[in-house]
């Protein structure tokens, strides 16, 4: 068989099995591991999937440009958006992160809600300047433009202070066994100290997200206590994910 062809045949195996592993593959295309693991190499290098240990997972698609990703219209999200918003009650303290599934949640928070909004994203806090009785509290430190919140050690101090009633997270991949997983190192470091700062983590996840995975990890699927996903999303996937500890939201 050709690299080429094989290569498709494991793209296709990932794509109905959702993992595929490097002992298995070598197995059944009468190659050896390491041939295997290069070709797990240069499909990661094409962005086609996600390398983890002992084989690869679905890669996220939600790792484009800010600026691309709100460009493209997505009524999902726009759902998810209203029902995390719902969750908010008057008086509370709330973590809002980047990312354009939250930027549709801040579009759907009622002008009369008053609450404290928590953010490291300057788009969030400015889309919340019209909100009268909302305080917002702005987290500084080193801008981070893919997905135009702030990161590094003085956003992570500063959130140490904090003591919030829900954190609303933005992820690229959410993976029954690789957890949840965001394209940059220091976001994940960043999105793991804010949920230790909630009493509660709420994971937004578009269908582009679920059953996929990215380079770093933010933590178990368990640091969240409730994921939020499209009204869209398949049994299969809400099974998994109730299954591994955490309550699901249809939107």
């Amino acid at each position: 068989m050709l690299t080429s062809q094989r290569k498709k045949t494991i793209l296709e195996l990932l794509g109905k099995e959702g993992q595929v592993l490097a002992a298995p593959l070598a197995e059944r295309f009468g190659v050896s591991e390491d041939t295997i693991r290069r070709d797990l190499r240069e499909l990661a290098a094409e962005g086609s999937l996600q390398r983890v240990h002992g084989g690869a997972l679905p890669a996220s698609s939600a790792v484009a440009p800010f600026a691309q990703r709100r460009a493209l219209e997505s009524s999902g999200k726009r759902a998810i958006g209203a029902a995390a918003a719902a969750m908010i009650e008057p008086g509370q303290i709330v973590i809002i992160d980047g990312g354009t599934t939250s930027a549709e949640l801040v579009r759907q928070i009622p002008h009369s809600l008053a609450a404290t909004v928590v953010t490291h994203s300057p788009t969030v806090a400015v889309a919340l300047v019209e909100h009268p009785s909302i305080e917002v509290i702005m987290i500084g430190g080193r801008l981070y433009k893919h997905s135009i919140v702030n990161v590094g050690a003085a956003a992570i101090e500063a959130m140490s202070h904090i003591h919030a009633d829900l954190y609303f997270m933005g992820v690229t991949g959410v993976h029954p066994g690789a957890g949840l997983s965001t394209g940059d190192l220091e976001e994940a470091y960043v999105k793991r100290a804010l949920a230790a700062r909630a009493a509660e983590t709420v994971v937004l996840a578009s269908l582009d997200k679920l059953n996929s995975a990215s380079a770093y990890a933010i933590g178990e699927l368990t640091l969240a206590q409730t994921i939020v996903v499209e009204r869209a999303t398949d049994a299969a996937s809400i099974k998994a994910l109730e299954a591994a500890g955490v309550s699901v939201v249809r939107a």
